[in-house]
């Protein structure tokens, strides 16, 4: 970076990039649009193989070729802003667009330019099924241009994938790139490698997948012994009394028994002293069992369907696909719920999502919600923000926040609000914080003789079709943040393919899609619910994150259309009684019950702002920890691919067993014993990075009940006893390969028979993310005090 550039984000705010230079190059692709228009479908095709012969440096003749397939492909116009936002991504930045902007379409011209520079795009979504909708999608988009297009799915298989990586453009959700990463890393072949070299990752909700889930680690585990947790301590700390046997921390995050709490469990137990040394299994059971009692929620944190324990993500409200909790939280909430155990095993690699990012040369995206996250976009990820604006002012209605004493009060009044905007008939969707609280409203709904949709992680599978309708006339959609993202919403009711807000197609019946019908049926509806002031959303409440609301509110008012949203709040919320505890504003309701007073208003944002700040440290905390190991990962992994690629396994073992080497060449043959050197030295590689990872997991545990004690910095101490035990890793892994190499026999016909020689890798293997624990490991309860220090930041 030079000294210009450092300047430059030094003194720039963030989201302020200029885009002069951008919509000039828009302004000279529209002085082009004809003479591209006139041209021929194989001759369209010609020109955007000449531009990719050209380098694809011509912005204006890539603005304009692109713009011609979409309205020819997908019967759409791109808008200027939305080739703005094409261009805002090959520059290298995340685009933020409103929602209904077209941000699709933008993002898959931009990927067709990296394509034409010739250049590999991984678009990352945060699913399979937009991954797999916006590939066919677009197909025919790319096609036009001459760029290849293929997408990887959870249920896809290797043969698949390779096929998928192998096309210019390939889409996929982040956590399956992730897992064929950590695959490929542990591959004994290079044929059965399935990912090419990363060269550019465009990221869809770029700030949900950067920040949000930047340091949920991604893992390859192998088979082992099954975990259980004694389900006997599921029953113990089933009978503990929440202020007499034990105590939850203001932030609900740490849970520990009181001095009864521990006489109760003992007496359960037996008579036996959990704090003595024979028994640190058993007060690590207890523990555990307890936080999983009392701070994991059912219908909040997590759901039961099918027998299995499955997470809600809490940013997106939907189940978490292939996540879980470390071994022993998982297995104490399956014995919390009187389940089977799930599979357990050990770690054999893992890397964060953020670490995944960090290894593409290239990284840009999208999303409606950057600028309040783009400090940490440029402090992670050397990121800067474009703030594209939308093609049509948004005209919603945000109403102030309505705030109530209790709960109970704010549900109430809740519902007399519904009822009164529903009796005209305008479209509803309502926005909740959890499962639990989506259900409860609709009860309190149905008590009132108001029907309405129910969308949350439990139902989910139907997702784009109850958002696609929550814009029709009369209805209400009861949802949890699940209703965010990936499908528009329109009024009257839902068009046949969600749309990318294109222009006029021409055909001269106004609906852009070329058919010519006019679809007055259509225009009709989103007439009459225009005409009651468009789709109106409601929160329940706060979530922890701004942005969160922001993406709430953004469901309605799209692309120029009315609209308004209003949010609910009570001092007794999870983010008032967590985040500011200990604020005491004036209460004292209206004649309404609601409360006015400003100092009250400002709790909610205080507490929101707060609970934003934890969650940054607690970020930046992962990622201290985090950057060392990937750092050293990086180092194994270079060894490992010219051990994987070369014959420097032989070599080196010719050097340090150069008589057993001549011997074993003789028997077997040179090819053969190549062969065997290289997955000798490969399996104890693998190992000693598993057991390093495993003591790495042991030592950032507990190295802060030693620092703290002492006084120390925790993550200090870390590196200070980390850095050491690595060095000896590469040298552990040489010398046990010598080992294995030298005890290393011929069978009776010739051969070499290295499972008899002790290198059995897991007979099976599988993949998942781990959820943070929620109550943090040892690490993150040493940022308890950061809560009281927000406070003290956040005067009035």
């Amino acid at each position: 970076m030079g000294l210009r550039d450092r300047v430059r984000r030094l003194i720039q705010r963030p989201g302020t990039i200029d885009l002069t230079p951008l919509r000039a190059t828009v302004a000279e692709a529209g002085a082009r649009e004809d003479r591209v228009h006139a041209l021929s479908d194989a001759e369209l095709t010609a020109a955007a193989a000449a531009l990719r012969e050209a380098g694809g440096k011509d912005l204006a003749e890539l603005c304009a070729l692109g713009r011609e397939a979409a309205r020819r492909a997908l019967g759409e116009r791109p808008f200027d802003v939305q080739l703005v936002g094409m261009l805002g991504m090959l520059s290298g930045h995340v685009v933020e667009m409103a929602t209904g902007e077209g941000k699709t379409l933008a993002g898959a011209l931009a990927a067709a330019g990296y394509a034409l520079r010739g250049r590999r795009v991984h678009v990352m979504s945060v699913n399979d099924y937009l991954a797999r909708r916006d590939a066919e999608w677009m197909e025919p988009l790319y096609a036009l241009l001459g760029v290849s297009v293929a997408w990887v799915g959870q249920n896809s298989t290797p043969g698949e994938r390779r096929r998928a990586y192998a096309a210019e453009v390939t889409y996929a959700p982040v956590s399956e790139i992730g897992f064929d990463l950590l695959r490929d890393r542990l591959c004994t072949d290079p044929a059965d490698r399935v990912l090419p070299a990363h060269e550019v990752a465009l990221i869809d909700e770029a700030d949900s997948v950067l920040i949000d889930e930047a340091r949920v680690p991604l893992v390859l585990a192998g088979a082992a012994e099954l975990r259980e947790s004694d389900p006997a301590y599921a029953e113990i700390v089933r009978l503990l009394l929440s202020g007499v046997h034990y105590k939850v921390d203001d932030e609900r995050r740490n849970v520990q028994l009181t001095t009864a709490g521990t006489q109760e469990v003992e007496r359960a137990l037996g008579g036996i002293d959990l704090y003595t040394t024979e028994h640190v299994e058993t007060l690590t059971g207890v523990n555990v069992a307890l936080h999983a009692h009392v701070l994991l929620r059912r219908d909040v944190d997590y759901i039961v369907r099918d027998g299995k324990v499955r997470l809600i993500n809490e940013s997106r409200g939907r189940v978490a696909l292939l996540q879980r909790w470390p071994d022993g939280l998982q297995a104490a909430v399956e014995a919390k719920e009187a389940l089977d155990p799930s599979e357990s095993g050990e770690i054999l690699d893992s890397v964060t999502v953020q670490g995944l990012i960090g290894g593409y040369p290239s990284v840009c995206g999208m999303t409606g919600t950057a600028v309040a996250v783009a400090e940490q976009l440029r402090e992670f990820y050397r990121l800067e923000v474009a703030v594209v604006p939308p093609n049509v002012p948004c005209v919603r209605d945000d109403a102030p926040d309505r705030l109530y004493a209790t709960v109970t009060d704010k549900e109430v009044a809740l519902v007399e609000h519904i009822a009164a905007v529903h009796a005209e008939g305008r479209p509803i969707l309502v926005g909740t914080l959890d499962i639990a609280e989506s259900e409860r409203l609709a009860r309190r709904l149905e008590r009132a003789r108001m029907s309405c949709v129910v969308l949350n992680a439990k139902n989910d599978a139907a997702e784009a079709a109850i958002v696609a309708e929550a814009g029709t006339y009369g209805t209400i959609t009861v949802s949890t943040q699940i209703a965010g993202r990936g499908t528009d919403i329109r009024l009257g009711g839902a068009a046949p393919t969600p749309t990318h807000a294109a222009e006029d197609d021409g055909d001269g019946d106004g609906d852009g899609d070329g058919d010519g019908n006019g679809d007055g049926a259509i225009r009709s509806a989103r007439d009459r619910v225009a005409e009651l002031g468009g789709l109106y959303v409601i929160g329940t409440g706060r979530h922890h994150s701004s942005r969160l609301d922001d993406q709430l509110r953004g469901r309605a008012g799209r692309q120029g259309d009315p609209g308004g949203s209003v949010f609910f709040a009570s001092l007794e919320d999870d983010l008032i009684t967590q985040y500011a505890p200990d604020e005491r504003p004036d209460a004292t309701p209206d004649v309404e019950g609601r409360i006015e007073h400003a100092n009250a208003k400002w709790v909610v944002g205080h507490a929101q702002r707060v609970a934003e700040g934890v969650d940054l440290e607690i970020h930046r905390n992962t990622w201290r920890y985090s950057r060392l190991i990937e750092l050293q990962r990086r180092e194994v992994l270079a060894e490992r691919d010219e051990v994987l690629r070369t014959e420097a396994a032989a070599k080196f073992l010719a050097e340090r067993s150069p008589d057993r080497y001549a011997e074993l060449s003789e028997t077997v043959g040179k090819p053969a014993l190549v062969r065997a050197a290289r997955q000798i030295v490969l399996y104890h590689l693998d190992r000693c990075w598993t057991e390093h990872l495993a003591y790495l997991a042991d030592l950032r545990e507990g190295i802060h009940l030693r620092s703290l004690a002492r006084g120390l910095n925790p993550l200090d101490e870390f590196h200070r006893e980390a850095v050491p035990v690595y060095k000896r890793l590469l040298g552990d892994a040489r010398d046990r390969a010598v080992k294995t190499f030298e005890a290393l026999a011929p069978t009776a016909d010739g051969e070499l028979d290295l499972d008899d020689a002790g290198l059995q890798r897991p007979s099976a293997t599988w993949t998942y993310l781990v959820h943070d624990n929620p109550f943090g490991g040892m690490d993150e309860r040493a940022i308890k005090g950061l809560v009281a220090m927000f406070k003290r930041r956040g005067g009035r």
